[in-house]
């Protein structure tokens, strides 16, 4: 079964003798892979040129993808095709063939229908986060079998992997903690518990990692991948956790450790109001007067030191269309305001920082009608 990464082309290509013209009907569905409704979504019709026919349909599937960074819900779309030929005359048509779609993209020098054939679905081999934040890791549920998590070469959590005819399911958010909280007060809470904090938890808590891992192992229909955790303390600046979708059509998270900056920047529309009464007017009223006032808000945030192998991670979240923020427990839409992206190297730059501009994508007033 192919995967469709829907930010790249993906083409369904006939070159038959004496082609004539064809046909292809699409379904894009979700739920359980077969259960595609009677009507087609699309059908393309194409005459062939030079007994030739080539149909791309990612740029369809697109519409169809849905994704929640708050949840860590991460739905593919099911995508069938079947294609009716006239070959010399004569009418055939080729079985319902089955894919899948990922928000994902292939790079130029991957050629044509990226494929992404991962079971672990991200780039590095080496997780950063903050040390008591859980590792969370997407992968393919069906390739993988089974995600194993170690520390001090003892496993500390494991869970088993099935694969599934749901579209919902098709991508899991492998965690060691409760729903990806990135605190345990968060853990408490979710759990439905009360959280009482008192001096000696919180240094309990500054001194210790609730949920400690620095090794994962991966069993998947290609082998064992290792992937190794960073865990990174940070006692003077507040971390901040940005999310995004990388090209794997997958979750990712980032920490920024260091000092962060948040601005505000304001536009208004006024006008010049009479303010006259009679033969009098009051002081205290408006001359110049705002017909509206909107604000925007943007951080700066800093990373701190990097592998340089997150220089791919980066790149990811540079390409990214959707971002988001985790602040005070809510997770906020942004967006990347850098248009540029320097690679640093070890050779070159010794210690890799990043600094990175985000700006908020809402109006900072609730506006929304």
């Amino acid at each position: 079964m192919a995967k469709i990464n829907v930010r790249s082309p993906y083409y369904v290509y006939l070159n038959i003798s004496n082609l004539e013209s064809a046909t292809l009907k699409l379904w894009i569905y979700t739920g359980t892979q077969g259960s595609r409704p009677t009507t087609p979504t699309y059908i393309l019709n194409a005459n062939a040129v030079n007994f030739t026919v080539n149909f791309e349909i990612a740029e369809l599937v697109r519409d169809y993808m849905d994704y929640n960074a708050e949840d860590y819900e991460t739905e593919i779309v099911w995508v069938d095709y079947q294609i009716t030929k006239l070959v010399s005359g004569n009418i055939s048509t080729n079985a319902i063939v089955l894919n899948k779609g990922f928000y994902g993209y292939g790079y130029f020098e991957e050629g044509v229908n990226p494929q992404n054939d991962n079971g672990v679905l991200q780039s590095n081999k080496t997780i950063v986060k903050l040390d008591d934040a859980p590792a969370i890791l997407p992968i393919d549920t069906s390739k993988v079998t089974s995600v194993d998590y170690y520390h001090n070469n003892k496993e500390v959590y494991s869970e088993d992997i099935s694969s599934s005819s749901l579209s919902s399911n098709q991508i899991k958010y492998i965690s060691n903690t409760v729903n990806g909280a990135d605190e345990f007060r968060d853990r408490v809470y979710l759990d439905n518990g009360t959280f009482e904090g008192n001096i000696c938890l919180d240094a309990f808590l500054d001194s210790n990692t609730t949920f400690p891992v620095d090794t994962i192992y991966i069993n998947s229909d290609d082998g064992v991948d290792l992937i190794k955790v960073e865990n990174i303390t940070e006692c003077k600046y507040e971390p901040y956790k940005l999310s995004f979708i990388n090209k794997f059509g997958a979750l990712q998270n980032l920490w920024f450790f260091k000092r962060s900056n948040k601005q505000l920047s304001t536009k208004a529309e006024d006008f010049k109001r009479n303010t006259l009464v009679a033969n009098s007017y009051d002081v205290n009223k408006h001359q110049q007067k705002n017909l509206y006032k909107m604000g925007n808000e943007k951080m700066d945030l800093n990373t701190g030191f990097y592998p340089e192998e997150y220089n791919e991670v980066f790149k990811q979240m540079q390409l990214s269309e959707d971002c988001w923020i985790e602040i005070d427990n809510v997770v906020l839409p942004v967006n990347v305001s850098d248009s540029s992206f320097s690679y640093k190297t070890g050779l070159n730059d010794k210690l890799i920082n990043y600094n990175i501009k985000i700006d908020f994508a809402f109006d900072t007033i609730n506006n929304i009608r």
